[in-house]
């Protein structure tokens, strides 16, 4: 099962850039290890809770939010992705395009879905 969670939003004129680095930053917060990326497919955030991700699935999994689009259309997708070691400097379009998002096996999918709905909210609440 892929599991990914789509938000289009519309009119917001938002620069996707900073909107990147706020949803980093809240990420931060709440106690995510947060790698960024801005390639020519979009921005990349890639986000890994140290201890919980670690024990309930596996070591190499975080979350990874790709946001695409202009200032006011713009899609931010979110699921279960492979972490990429030093995203900065990885060729981030081959990499992430083939392990953006993995499959999940049923307990794992219904952690993922609790997870990515809070994140969806907080996500929302930064775009407005």
């Amino acid at each position: 099962m892929v599991l990914e969670k789509v938000m289009r939003y519309q009119g917001k004129s938002k620069d996707l850039g900073q909107l990147s680095q706020a949803i980093a930053q809240q990420l931060q917060t709440d106690g995510y290890k947060v790698q960024t990326r801005a390639a020519p497919l979009g921005q990349i955030i890639q986000a890994q809770k140290a201890g919980i991700l670690r024990d309930i699935i596996l070591a190499d999994r975080a979350f990874t939010i790709l946001i695409t689009g202009s200032p006011d259309d713009f899609t931010i997708h979110i699921g279960i992705g492979k972490w990429v070691q030093n995203i900065a400097v990885a060729a981030v379009e081959i990499i992430l395009l083939s392990t953006l998002f993995i499959l999940v096996d049923v307990p794992e999918a219904l952690w993922t879905v609790h997870v990515e709905n809070g994140l969806a909210k907080e996500i929302s609440k930064i775009v407005g």
